[in-house]
């Protein structure tokens, strides 16, 4: 396969670390080794890359901060350890990223927030004004909200989830193998590795399925589908091994290390194709002549100006049409305003929003990243 892609090129970043590579087998967090991930993860930012970071841990540290030496089945139990470990978790990175002059900021999410159209705007909002300010964002799941058990590799689906949400160019999954084989090293000493493949090909996960060590019970299987998952939004994922030395900046350096799956289409394709079929249409605005003319001719984003009605009851972020004056439909968005309060705005200049609702949220009523031409 011939792979276009150039890591170096890559900017916005989400690195995932597994708790294998942040703990001492499970004893509490690994300083020297969140030392060592700091250390690269700040050559990134100075090399200019975007980065988030998805960090496991927050278990293992709560167990060791608590003195119990064995992982409880309790869900009530395991919660209260991921709350407990995750300060110790997000104190560590903190203390250490300073030292290279750089901010942290930590984001607990749960899938939840990702399928909610309006929870995930306002998450991608924040998200992206942290990336804008430099920040590095620390994700991990809400543990301690919680509703079903927490399992190892679920921190690879929240992965591909914010990559989804903050386009990112890359998705790095780093694991204690490196990469995914052919087949199972343990009942096969001649698999191999492979290079690089398609996101989203079924033959992947009946390789993953069958891969040995801690990750075969699924671990693997989850990076497979996470990738699957990034790919919607054009991100290119690359599964490796966490032990590598300087692996993150040796990928920056385009070594050829790990497997890497290539999404089928572009980043813009794939989300716009998202956001044109997978999503049910809430609410109408009609345009006119020069708002169509300048969504069709300039790819920009819908202004509340050119917008002369409203139809429909719709919420924040959810899935409205945009239609010319003969009513036909010329595109479609999230929005990032209600019904009631797009109907107070629409006709007016962006400069106006605050004064009219009393706040503001974007001055766009779709941000042009949110919407997709259809006509």
């Amino acid at each position: 396969m011939v792979n276009a892609v150039k890591i170096s090129d890559c900017q916005r970043w989400i690195i995932k670390i597994g708790s294998s590579l942040l703990t001492n087998n499970g004893q509490g967090l690994a300083v020297d080794a969140i030392d060592a991930w700091v250390e690269q993860i700040a050559a990134l930012r100075q090399a200019g890359h975007e980065v988030l970071l998805v960090s496991s841990g927050a278990v293992a540290a709560g167990l060791a901060r608590l003195g119990w030496a064995r992982r409880p089945h309790a869900l009530h139990k395991l919660q209260a350890a991921a709350a407990i470990g995750q300060m110790g978790l997000v104190q560590a990175y903190e203390s250490r990223f300073q030292k290279y002059g750089l901010h942290t900021a930590q984001v607990l999410l749960t899938h939840e927030d990702l399928v909610n159209r309006q929870r995930y705007l306002n998450a991608r909002s924040t998200l992206s004004t942290l990336l804008d300010l430099g920040v590095i964002p620390i994700v991990n799941e809400n543990d301690t909200v919680a509703t079903e058990e927490i399992r190892f590799g679920d921190n690879d689906t929240l992965a591909a989830l914010v990559a989804n949400l903050v386009e990112a160019d890359l998705l790095v999954l780093l694991t204690d193998q490196q990469g995914l084989l052919d087949g199972d090293p343990r009942t096969n000493p001649g698999a191999r590795l492979i290079p690089e493949a398609l996101a989203g090909d079924p033959a992947l996960e009946k390789m993953a399925a069958g891969s040995g060590g801690a990750l075969g019970r699924g671990g693997m299987l989850t990076k497979v589908r996470a990738a699957a998952r990034a790919a919607r939004s054009g991100t290119v994922t690359l599964i490796a091994a966490g032990s590598e030395r300087n692996i993150l900046q040796r990928l920056a350096a385009d070594e050829v290390l790990g497997t890497r799956l290539i999404p089928v289409r572009g980043a813009v394709a794939a989300r716009k194709q998202w956001l044109a079929g997978q999503l049910k249409v809430r609410g109408r605005l009609l345009l006119d002549e020069g708002a169509v003319k300048v969504l069709r001719s300039a790819g920009s984003s819908l202004l509340p100006v050119g917008v002369t009605r409203v139809e429909g009851e719709f919420d924040r972020g959810d899935l409205v049409v945009c239609l010319d004056p003969a009513g036909e439909e010329v595109a479609r968005g999230l929005v990032n305003y209600n019904a009631a309060d797009s109907k107070q705005i629409i006709g007016q200049p962006s400069r106006r929003i605050e004064e009219l609702l009393g706040y503001i949220d974007e001055t766009e009523l779709i941000h042009r990243d949110n919407l997709v031409l259809t006509t």
